[in-house]
């Protein structure tokens, strides 16, 4: 069975019609996507426990980078791959996959060894890129499919501090009852603050309800990171939050659909419809009616790629081949309300974020650009929120090459690990909302 034939976004080239095909919970046949079956153990229930971050299902994750450390505990730690109930934006509870990994290091803070939730850069709509498949096998190679797990550097750095990590695969990634809803604040922000929940439950865990939680997240993580730490008074406010990193959040998808358009990572703007077509009513329909035939084609075969595969087959391509009117996607969800309005929905910034946040933006990003996520930055000192605003400035290293986004991720990683471990200490951060107006 194709992960192509039991997901979403079937293409009905006759009817024009983007459709919606849930497989059945008790498939027997496993799902295959791009060659790489995914395990049965990412085929949700038919019927989920009840209540949010509710563990259902777990079993050991052999790491795929992993050493035998002199006390003859595995380095850097101990993994679970775990399924937890969440909740989606339209209310309905939904299977949620990802990984808990207890660390061999030894916590060196006060109180019981601390949390951080990792939510993953973008690895594509595939459930093959899930991040906790990636945590197994580093690299998947098959002539079809391209993964390459980048995020588990910053994982292992944060278990190196004695933290426990739990990271999410999000809604819809690696759980094969649905496509991933990329980049939907809701979706991501929930399964964040599920997971820590779901991390108390998890058998040898040395994790509790009183271990602070930190969330970590840079592009895609960076937004979700930044959902969870607005969402978190009224959806999880049990989850003691003491931290947020947020790197090169997609704050604004209005403005990040341009930076996306043309670019190497022009497929992402796939991912993007194809999510929200499947959980709003509103944009499916503007799709349906103004998507072509090459851009229903290009649409299904985006929906079960990874970061690898979009670039070699989608890099640089613009969206107005896609369109029935040669108008960019982005303009033709402008001409229609109902649709802008889904994307005005998404907008982080109108809520006050839960605790101290450290958001960090390259000044050369050109795919998820600087103006926007500075503006988040702007937005959350005006509220009140406890900002610590970092612009990096590097050469331009290509204009839409994905470098001039990704260069600030490793040249500020070591900060941001350092940063959320003071916080985990309870160290005070020190805000610098007062000085946004003259910060570039």
């Amino acid at each position: 069975m194709s992960r192509i034939s039991t997901v979403l976004t079937t293409v009905v080239a006759t009817t024009a019609c983007v459709c919606v095909s849930v497989p059945s919970a008790a498939a027997s046949d496993p799902v295959v996507s791009r060659g790489v079956t995914i395990p049965a153990f990412y085929t949700p229930p038919v019927e989920l426990p009840a209540g949010n971050g509710v563990l259902v299902r777990h079993e050991p994750l052999p790491l795929g980078l992993s050493l035998p450390g002199l006390d003859g505990r595995t380095l850097p730690g101990t993994a679970t791959r775990l399924m937890y109930t969440s909740t989606d934006s339209n209310g309905q509870p939904v299977a949620v996959t990802g990984a808990y990994i207890e660390p061999s290091a030894r916590w060196k803070g006060d109180g019981p060894r601390p949390l951080v939730v990792v939510g993953s850069g973008t690895m594509g709509q595939g459930d093959q890129c899930a991040p906790s498949l990636a945590l197994q096998h580093p690299l998947t190679l098959n002539g079809r499919t391209v993964s390459l797990a980048y995020e588990d550097l910053a994982v292992y750095r944060l278990l190196a501090t004695g933290a426990a990590v739990v990271v999410t695969d999000y809604v819809g990634l690696g759980a094969t009852d649905r496509l991933h809803t990329y980049v939907n604040r809701v979706d991501e922000g929930h399964a964040m603050l599920d997971a820590a929940r779901a991390a108390h439950s998890v058998p040898g865990a040395s994790v509790t309800g009183a271990s602070r939680v930190a969330m970590y997240g840079y592009s895609q993580g960076g937004g979700a990171s930044a959902a969870a730490a607005e969402l978190q008074r009224a959806y999880a406010p049990e989850v003691p939050l003491v931290g947020t990193y947020s790197g090169a959040p997609p704050a604004d998808l209005t403005e990040v659909m341009k930076g996306i358009e043309g670019s190497a990572l022009a497929g992402a703007l796939g991912w993007s419809i194809n999510g929200f077509a499947q959980a709003e009513p509103e944009l499916r329909a503007v799709v349906e009616e103004n998507i072509n035939a090459t851009g229903r084609a290009a649409l299904e075969d985006i929906s079960t790629t990874c970061v690898g595969d979009a670039i070699l087959g989608y890099g640089f391509t613009k969206s107005t081949k896609w369109t029935k009117s040669g108008e960019s996607i982005a303009a033709v969800i402008a001409g229609e309300p109902a649709a802008q309005a889904v994307l005005d929905e998404q907008r982080l910034g109108t809520t006050r974020p839960t605790g101290p946040v450290r958001l960090v933006t390259g000044v050369r990003d050109d795919i998820v650009p600087h103006a926007q996520a500075r503006q988040l930055a702007v937005d959350w000192c005006a509220k009140g929120g406890d900002v610590t605003y970092k612009a990096v400035r590097l050469p331009n290293l290509g204009d839409k090459l994905l470098t001039n986004h990704l260069a600030p991720l490793l040249t500020d990683q070591g900060d941001a690990v350092a940063w959320l471990t003071d916080r985990l200490k309870g160290e005070p951060a020190l805000s610098n909302c007062r000085t946004m107006p003259v910060q570039p």
